[in-house]
């Protein structure tokens, strides 16, 4: 399964918002599909959404011969602010994005299909090495898990909401491989059930032993000592350690801290921001009140009702025992440990 790919001067992604009914390409050469792409969910997850804002902007540069450098420029960046309106939160977007701009300010370019090669090379590469990450995230994270032990996920953090295999899900089908996982609980993660809709699907279709619970059963589930870690995935982790990632993040850690669980995090360094110094600074985007009050189309809600809708919370670090990045786990103070594998992961392999 491939979510995200460039073919033939086009991208191909999945819809993940028609999963796990159906498994539909969608395949298009206009950067403006793949940025509502991402506002609507079809292409989700951090590094992902990193992945695509790259090959988007190497569609707006794909220009018929005649145009001339300045014009691709412009092209370009306008490209790239529709793009940076997509998804607030998630900071691999903004990454990607500026490497691309950087590229697009090289001075050695002397026509517009330089640019076009240029940013394509470096879009390619975002891609590149987000799959190297999640091979790493694996390693490093599998070696936290014991043989037979029960893991609880929420939220979707696997080969879908990456280009690789993913980073916490990838830790789990790693320790998989390994014979340590017993079985996987899974939050369905209301209000759009990507751990219902995604995770279990991509875990059933690996031959995963998978139990779906609500997201207010995890309390129960921990409290009974049922499961032995807890793992999630980020969408944006400040200097500090505090991380931003899909709502009901921040509780799960409360109850695996109240019942001594570990809580680990697991992300690449592309998703470590270390100008936001704590979580308090990261915007956090509210999604359209239709997403709580209806459910595959159907209205479950009172009309009138009014709706507050985070994507997102905030888990303080302090509930954190550990955060894995492709270059290390990062243990508590996370500060110094934040700096230096993000150091290390923007010099690349």
């Amino acid at each position: 399964m491939t979510t995200i790919a460039w073919e033939e001067g086009r991208v191909r992604f999945l819809d993940q918002t028609r999963l796990p009914h159906e498994e539909r390409y969608v395949v298009t050469s206009d950067y403006r599909v793949v940025g509502r792409a991402i506002s609507e969910l079809q292409i989700r997850g951090a590094p992902a959404i990193g992945v695509a804002a790259g090959f988007a902007a190497a569609l707006a540069v794909a220009s018929p011969d005649g145009t001339t450098l300045d014009e691709a420029r412009t092209a370009l960046a306008n490209a790239i602010a529709f793009l940076e309106r997509t998804r607030p939160t998630a900071v691999n977007l903004f990454k990607a994005l500026d490497r691309i701009r950087a590229v697009a300010l090289d001075k050695s370019l002397t026509a517009a299909n330089d640019l076009r090669d240029a940013v394509l090379r470096e879009a390619q590469a975002i891609m590149d090495e987000d799959v190297r990450a999640c091979a790493l995230l694996g390693m490093h994270g599998a070696s936290l898990i014991a043989p037979g032990s029960a893991l609880l996920t929420h939220c979707n953090t696997g080969a879908l909401a990456t280009a690789g295999q993913g980073t916490a899900l990838g830790v789990i089908t790693t320790a998989h491989r390994q014979g340590k996982v017993a079985r996987v609980y899974v939050d369905e993660t209301r209000p759009l059930l990507q751990g219902a809709r995604l995770t279990a699907w991509e875990l059933v279709r690996q031959g995963i032993e998978t139990t779906l619970i609500t997201d207010s059963a995890a309390a129960t589930v921990l409290k009974r000592h049922m499961v032995h870690v807890v793992l999630v995935g980020a969408d944006r982790i400040a200097a500090n350690g505090d991380v931003a990632n899909k709502v009901g993040t921040y509780p799960l850690a409360v109850l695996a801290a109240r019942h001594g669980v570990p809580f680990y995090v697991v992300a690449p360094t592309s998703t470590i921001d270390l100008r936001t110094s704590t979580g308090d600074e990261i915007p956090i985007e509210e999604r359209n009140s239709i997403e709580v009050t209806h459910i595959g189309g159907v209205r479950v809600a009172a009309e009138g009702v009014r709706v507050f809708s985070p994507a997102f919370d905030i888990t303080p670090n302090e509930f954190i025992s550990a955060i894995v990045t492709e270059e290390g786990i990062v243990r508590p103070p996370f500060g110094p440990g934040l700096a230096g594998a993000s150091m290390k992961g923007s010099a690349g392999p």
